[in-house]
């Protein structure tokens, strides 16, 4: 079968408007779900080099309480697609503790990939309050005692810091403990 040229070029139109509709649909979806606060995941290299590129390594907890809150943080602190992301349960625990030590080869493993793909500047740790890792991990409850938990928490981040420090002496290192609520108090 032999095909004119108008054809092709009305199948390449209809190609090309029916391809737009859901580009801007898509687009229009991301958008909606970006605002509503749910993380996907998208091509970040693409996103990260359209925003200036990577400045940090955030380092979070699994809890699916804290993902939506947890990109809000860091977008309104002006981080939207400026982050690469290690998700490790307990944060700063998951990235070191003999209980599991194989998460703490994982972290510096992409601490390293960050480094090397992306050039980050530092890396960002947003410990949370209630913690269920810090439960497993540490046989404890520390929610019914605020200041203990920040302290314990606290210790725990500024002990990797002080790895990372040794390490990687040319990253800066930012922490963070995160309520349920969203709230975040710095930890020095």
């Amino acid at each position: 079968m032999v095909l004119d040229d108008r054809s092709e070029a009305h199948r390449d139109r209809c190609r090309h408007s029916a391809y737009s509709d859901v580009s801007l649909d898509r687009r229009r979806l991301l958008g909606a779900l970006s605002l509503a606060g749910v993380g996907l995941a998208l091509p970040f290299g693409r996103i990260a080099r359209a925003a200036g590129g990577t400045d940090a390594l955030l380092l979070n907890c699994i809890d699916y309480r804290l993902t939506g809150k947890t990109t809000r943080y860091m977008m309104n602190h002006g981080m939207a697609g400026k982050y690469d992301q290690i998700v490790l349960a307990g944060a700063a625990l998951g990235a070191k503790n003999d209980k599991f030590p194989a998460w703490g080869t994982t972290f510096w493993d992409h601490v390293q990939v960050a480094l090397d793909l992306h050039h980050i500047h530092k890396v960002v740790i947003i410990d949370h309050r209630d913690c269920g890792a810090y439960k497993v991990i540490l046989g404890e409850d520390l929610a019914g005692d605020p200041k203990k938990e920040f302290e314990i928490h606290a210790k725990q981040m500024r002990s990797l810091k002080g790895d990372i420090a040794k390490k990687y002496p040319q990253l800066g290192v930012e922490m963070y403990l995160m309520a349920l609520n969203g709230s975040v108090e710095t930890v020095a």
